[in-house]
């Protein structure tokens, strides 16, 4: 069994596709996916039924799906009987691959947690905000806006300390490192384990570069993929 986490795959089902194939990812394996499913790419209904398909993949909430959950709010509570009528929008605002938009994945859409957080690590979407202590505030007090549209703690110079590995996205890593690569910050010098790095961006930003990457939380590794 290996572990994997990745973001803003951008509705990039082809490469999300290629870069599983790369992994050889199995029943056996998990991957969790950071957020940002929707938008930009060429198939992001599709990637996200495909998503919702696997029950070893996790996936938490990103600024794109909860951008399209306020507009599915804001139809229901102008037209909340008219159940086919706001289906029919909900498909136009995907406008690529919209007739694939079923009610299922809308409730999948919106059951999306805005974190996961387990012993060694927390996944979230763009950051979280630290104390004067550079400590996490308990995130069931931080509010979702927060954790998807975090402006600050993609900077190289904001590093948590003692706290779990956070894995996230939101901001393309090239607009920090110049590359297209995942990047990584370690607490040691040769980390042998998740919670041996205070953060990893992981936002590739696939659909304008065409490269997809992953992490392997066993192997301490980035996988990559491109068209």
């Amino acid at each position: 069994m290996s572990r994997y986490v990745l973001s803003d795959p951008h509705g990039e089902y082809g490469l999300f596709c290629k870069l599983l194939e790369k992994i050889k990812f199995s029943d056996r394996d998990e991957m969790i996916v950071c957020g940002d499913i929707l938008d930009k790419g060429s198939e992001p209904v599709r990637l996200a039924k495909f998503v919702f398909s696997m029950p070893n993949i996790r996936c938490i909430m990103g600024n794109h799906e909860y951008q399209f959950l306020k507009f599915y709010w804001s139809l229901m509570q102008d037209s909340p009987e008219d159940f086919d009528e706001v289906l029919a929008k909900l498909q136009a605002y995907h406008q690529r691959d919209g007739h694939l938009l079923d009610w299922e994945t809308v409730d999948k859409l919106e059951s999306l947690p805005p974190y996961l957080e387990e012993r060694e690590f927390i996944c979230v979407h763009a950051g979280i905000p630290l104390t004067a202590q550079r400590r996490f505030p308990p995130l069931s007090e931080v509010s979702v806006e927060q954790l998807i549209y975090d402006r600050n703690f993609k900077e190289p110079s904001v590093l948590p300390q003692g706290e779990p590995c956070v894995f996230f996205g939101h901001t393309p890593t090239n607009y920090v490192g110049n590359r297209s690569d995942i990047i990584t910050y370690p607490k040691v010098d040769a980390p042998k384990k998740v919670s041996d790095y205070c953060k990893i961006h992981l936002d590739t930003g696939a659909c304008m570069t065409g490269i997809m990457g992953c992490f392997c939380m066993d192997t301490l590794q980035s996988v990559y993929v491109g068209k």
